[in-house]
């Protein structure tokens, strides 16, 4: 089957999953690239629609391999799904795992954003706890989408590898606390020194504009990265990196 329509329904479907609004009422997001769509669907994503540009004979014999199902597409009506300007042949609109934080987290190192608003920041943030190993994510109320395209490009797959949750976080930051973990804070007002942070520590990341709230911050231990130069303040995905690699070496020791 090759859809050459952009009228179809299920190109119209996979469009309009650039809205947030819509990736809520249907539980799909859209993620394009060749790369990004496999890594999603070998780590377990469901695709309940994969679209491969005609002509694209590698693309095609890769979702074969997976027994995954695929509809033919032109360029045009790719062109008009995508949200890239160079799309690259293939895109997914995949079920969207189920955001709820659980009863008890997973062991070890958590990431907790306090109202993260940029997507490039969160997915580098993700990009980041994924490599040094970290358990999961935590994203308060109020913070950007994570299976926004944006989010997701700059997060290169990383998003699949984890958990995410969303939820009140004070709610969840004094669940967490009451587990015996640590929450530590970036906080300009914090320590220079890495406190003692035993096996299983929660870092928290504030607003990029506000850091976190002061009712976020009360439940916390302060660290403030050490600083050599003139700049006061890092940008809220650099600074989490910074602390996530920090801490994560501290666990390893």
């Amino acid at each position: 089957m090759l859809i050459t329509s952009r009228n179809n329904d299920t190109v119209r479907l996979m469009r309009s999953l650039t809205s947030r609004k819509a990736r809520q009422e249907t539980g799909l997001h859209l993620i394009e690239g060749e790369r990004l769509v496999f890594d999603a669907l070998r780590a377990g994503a469901k695709a309940e629609h994969l679209l491969i540009e005609e002509g694209e004979w590698e693309l095609e014999a890769k979702a074969s391999s997976l027994a995954v199902p695929f509809v033919s597409v032109t360029r045009s009506v790719m062109l008009s799904v995508s949200d890239t300007k160079t799309p690259q042949g293939v895109a997914a609109a995949v079920r969207t795992p189920d955001l709820t934080p659980p009863a008890v987290y997973p062991a070890g190192l958590a990431v907790a954003l306090d109202r993260m608003q940029d997507p490039g920041n969160l997915g580098t943030v993700l990009r980041t706890a994924d490599a040094m190993g970290a358990g999961c994510i935590l994203l308060g109320t109020g913070s950007t989408d994570p299976f926004s395209p944006k989010a997701l490009r700059s997060a290169m797959g990383s998003t699949y590898h984890m958990p995410v949750y969303e939820g009140e976080l004070t709610t969840e930051l004094r669940k967490l606390k009451a587990e015996g973990r640590t929450l530590l804070c970036g906080h300009l007002k914090g320590e220079e020194k890495l406190p003692d942070i035993g096996e299983n520590c929660v870092i928290v990341i504030g607003n990029e504009g506000s850091g976190v709230s002061e009712e976020v911050a009360s439940l916390c231990t302060l660290y403030r990265l050490k600083m050599y130069g003139r700049a006061e303040s890092l940008n809220a995905s650099i600074a989490a990196s910074l602390m996530i690699y920090e801490v994560t070496k501290k666990l390893h020791e």
